[in-house]
């Protein structure tokens, strides 16, 4: 099967990063079928939602709806994005117990994408990992824009690794080091990941990568190389965040998986995959940017892994 060493666990962002930047809405039961489709063919771990505001990202609306409906089990394999210590609350009294508190590792951004500085968002996370923790939950720190930013250029690598030293986020259970626009190279990427491994408090590293300049699954196997443990995809590239001009889809699940080959995924499981994945595209609209999803198709039949 030819199996990744070192292994890293997939999450699927689909519901959250993915749909934020179609403007695509899907109903409540057709997050949980999807939710539930993926968890049962054996993807560890999903992103389910967003506290954003639904004014301005109109897709996370019914997150709320979505976790009041999961099971204890279901949800504890599913993921919340937040960016307030009142987001935690929120989601926390839904059911919610992951969450990734997110903020940007440049004020220009985060004055964007959450309407503070970094400093602002910082200094709030205290009161967001209690929350956290009064409900038997696990906050990851999540650091947007850590390589570039659309407003201020390259970020220093020193100022995200001075943020996952800032005792203030000591209660995270993960740091998520973020290529939000893409255009990141796999040297980068591995050395910024090192960095915070060696260089930061013990706890689990994920990385988040776009394939803006193709290089989203390169990305993702130098992160995994240089210690990550846990690795952000989306169904066939969706994605992208709306307030970071540049960023587009994120790296497929599809190509992620169909490169590390983890124990779980056989032939079978990964063609059940790609006609999700297939299905959910076409009712957005959206087109479908996975590699693997395409080769799956390919007329090739003698190769175990074409449909």
């Amino acid at each position: 099967m030819f199996t990744l060493e070192p292994a890293a666990v997939l999450r699927d962002v689909t519901l959250r990063d993915g749909l934020q930047l179609t403007g695509g809405m899907l109903s409540t039961e057709r997050k949980l079928a999807t939710i539930r489709s993926l968890l049962a063919l054996g993807v560890e771990s999903l992103e389910i939602g967003s506290m954003a505001r639904p004014d301005l990202v109109p897709p996370m609306a019914n997150t709320l709806e979505v976790l009041a409906e999961l099971t204890p089990a279901e949800r504890a394999r599913c993921w919340v994005w937040v960016a307030t210590p009142r987001h935690v609350e929120r989601a926390a009294a839904a059911g919610a117990r992951n969450f990734q508190y997110c903020f940007s590792a440049t004020d220009a951004h985060n004055q964007a994408n959450i309407g503070r500085t970094t400093e602002a968002s910082l200094a709030a996370m205290p009161a967001a990992v209690e929350i956290s923790r009064d409900v038997d939950g696990q906050i990851q720190l999540c650091i947007a824009t850590s390589f570039t930013c659309p407003f201020d250029g390259q970020v220093d690598p020193s100022r995200v690794v001075q943020i996952a030293q800032d005792e203030r986020a000591v209660g995270a259970s993960h740091v998520v080091i973020c290529d939000t626009l893409g255009q990141a190279v796999p040297a980068q990427v591995s050395s910024l990941i090192t960095r915070v491994r060696l260089e930061t408090p013990a706890r689990e590293i994920v990385f988040h990568g776009h394939d803006t300049w193709g290089l989203g699954v390169a990305n993702t196997l130098a992160a995994i190389s240089a210690g990550a443990t846990m690795v952000d995809g989306a169904l066939g590239g969706l994605g992208g965040c709306p307030f970071a001009p540049g960023a587009s889809g994120n790296t497929a699940s599809e190509d992620i998986l169909f490169a590390t080959r983890p124990p779980w995924l056989t032939p079978d499981v990964f063609g059940s995959l790609v006609r999700i994945s297939e299905t959910l595209l076409m009712e957005l609209g959206e087109p479908n940017r996975s590699k693997a999803a395409q080769g799956a198709r390919s007329p090739a039949k003698a190769f175990d892994w074409v449909l």
